[in-house]
C-alpha cells in the first residue's frame, strides 16, 4: 500500500431495508432498541455502547438526542456502531443537523402533538429531498409525547398528551396511522421519572395495527414486562445504558426476549 493510498471503509454489517426487517421482528414477539445519544457518547465511545447493548441482545441501534447535534457527531457515531455491531443503525432526528447518510435508516417522524408546525410538518418539507440525496430509508413515524415530556416535550413545543386520559391517548395515535404512519411512538422523555401509563399502552394498542414503541422512563424489569403485557411491541432505552451500563440494561432485555419466546 503507497503512503497516499487509504484502506476501505468497513462495510457496512447490516444489510437490506430496515423497516421490513423489523416487521418481521415485531410479527414474531417484542424489540428493543438502544438509543445513544452522539453529543453524550460521541465517536468510538457510541460504537462501544452499542456494542454492549448488542451483546445483551438489543435488536436496533438507535442515534439521535435533543441537543448539541451535527451531522459531523452523527456519521461519526454511525460508522463507529457499524464497525461495532451487527445491528441496523437508525436515525431518531433532533432536525435537519441530525441527517448522515452513514446510517441506514431514518425516523422520518411527525411531532404530531407539537404547537410548533415546523416538528409536525414543515421540517420534514425541508428535509425530504436531502433524505433522498443521502440515501436514507425513511420510515413514516407519528411521534407522540406524554406528560412529563422532559427536554424533549420543551424543544418540541409539545402539549402533551395526558398521563389519565388513555381515550384521548389511543385517538391521537389511531390519527397517526391513518396519517399513513407505519409506526406509533409514545415518548415520556428521556430521563422521566416513570414510563408510560400501563393504562395509555392499553388503549392505543387497542386500537392500531400498526407497531407501537414505547420510550422514556424505562428503567427497571418490572417497568418493562408491564409495557410488554400491556401491548408495546418495541421498548426503547437509552438513559439506563448511559447511567446504570450492562447491569441495569440486562434485566430488561431479558424480559424482551422472555415475551419474545411466549410468542414463538
Amino acid at each position: 500500500m503507497s503512503p497516499t493510498t487509504r484502506p476501505a471503509p468497513p462495510a457496512r454489517r447490516f444489510q437490506g431495508p430496515v423497516l421490513p426487517w423489523l416487521l418481521d421482528h415485531v410479527r414474531a414477539g417484542p424489540v428493543h432498541f438502544t438509543l445513544i445519544d452522539p453529543d453524550k457518547t460521541p465517536g468510538a465511545k457510541a460504537g462501544e455502547a452499542a456494542a454492549r447493548a448488542e451483546s445483551l441482545g438489543t435488536d436496533v441501534v438507535m442515534l439521535g438526542g435533543s441537543t448539541g447535534i451535527t451531522p459531523d457527531r452523527m456519521g461519526q457515531a454511525a460508522r463507529a456502531v457499524h464497525e461495532r455491531t451487527t445491528r441496523p443503525v437508525v436515525i431518531f432526528p433532533q432536525g435537519p443537523d441530525s441527517l448522515t447518510g452513514e446510517a441506514d435508516a431514518l425516523l422520518f417522524m411527525s411531532l404530531l402533538n407539537s404547537r410548533d408546525l415546523r416538528m409536525v410538518v414543515r421540517a420534514q418539507a425541508a428535509t425530504s429531498l436531502k433524505v433522498r440525496s443521502l440515501h436514507l430509508e425513511p420510515i413514516p413515524m407519528g411521534y407522540l409525547v406524554v406528560a412529563p415530556g422532559m427536554k424533549v416535550g420543551e424543544v418540541g413545543s409539545a402539549d402533551c398528551l395526558a398521563r389519565n386520559d388513555p381515550k384521548a391517548a389511543a385517538a391521537w395515535a389511531l390519527a397517526a396511522e391513518y396519517l399513513g404512519m407505519r409506526l406509533v411512538y409514545l415518548e415520556a422523555g428521556s430521563g422521566a421519572p416513570s414510563p408510560v401509563p400501563i393504562e395509555l399502552v392499553r388503549a392505543v394498542r387497542q386500537v392500531l395495527s400498526v407497531p407501537l414503541i414505547v420510550g422514556g422512563g424505562i428503567r427497571s424489569a418490572e417497568h418493562a414486562r408491564a409495557l410488554l403485557d400491556a401491548g408495546a411491541q418495541v421498548l426503547v432505552t437509552g438513559t439506563i445504558l448511559e447511567e446504570g451500563g450492562e447491569g441495569a440494561l440486562g434485566p430488561i432485555l431479558r424480559e424482551v426476549k422472555d415475551a419474545r419466546g411466549r410468542r414463538t
